[in-house]
């Protein structure tokens, strides 16, 4: 009697050691990506190494290659707003080191676990959520996390105990610790955190906000 093959499951890419050394990922829109290098400087010397250039951003494809020779290993970076699976693949072809979409769509997720890089699909409620996660996503977004709240995570993780997830949207310095110490794996922020950077802002008080952001996140890891 013959049997039917069953398919080879395709690994979950794992989320890097600078996610799970420092747990938050900076969230950054400009007018022009050529914008982004002093801003990254100011978070790293603040401990944030995870940086996510969104395609809101003019630039980011031209000059991803351009920020990872620039810093090499001391951060990661990561191509976000992605919608299509074109989009993605041209990311990972740039050597984007994860990627980030707002929606929860399987083909893209596919492309990345292929590639082997880390995604992050973005959802609200539980079935789309729980459909990334599914789908072989990394950890899966929330979003927007403002609308539903810390305890949103430990609710999650009733019916599904496994889930990783990462809150985004209106994620600020003060209440990222409550999602670290509810189960999230990691914060995603951008404008409580970058603040007025892009706009003639002082990179000293980026740096200070980062130090701050870190400290709060690690206090609560350290409380778990």
């Amino acid at each position: 009697m013959s049997s039917i093959p069953i398919p080879a499951v395709a690994s979950r890419p794992a989320p890097s050691q600078i996610l799970l050394d420092t747990r938050v990922i900076a969230v950054m829109r400009a007018s022009h990506a050529s914008a982004y290098a002093p801003a990254i400087e100011a978070l790293l010397k603040g401990g944030v190494l995870s940086v996510e250039l969104t395609l809101s951003t003019p630039g980011v494809f031209e000059e991803l290659p351009r920020l990872q020779q620039c810093f090499g290993v001391s951060a990661e970076f990561g191509v976000g707003t992605i919608t299509t699976v074109a989009e993605a693949l041209r990311a990972i072809e740039a050597g984007a080191k994860y990627l980030v979409t707002p929606l929860t769509n399987k083909a893209i997720i596919a492309a990345a676990v292929e590639h082997g890089v880390a995604v992050y699909p973005g959802g609200l409620t539980p079935t789309e959520l729980f459909a990334g996660w599914s789908a072989g996503a990394t950890a899966v977004k929330v979003f927007p996390a403002s609308v539903v709240g810390a305890g949103y995570v430990s609710m999650l993780r009733g019916p599904f105990p496994d889930i990783e997830l990462v809150p985004s949207g209106g994620v600020g310095i003060t209440d990222a610790a409550a999602w670290i110490s509810a189960g999230a794996l990691a914060v995603s922020l951008g404008g409580p955190l970058i603040g007025d950077a892009f706009h003639g802002g002082d990179r000293k008080q980026l740096t200070e906000r980062a130090v701050r952001l870190r400290g709060l996140v690690d206090e609560a890891r350290g409380a778990k």
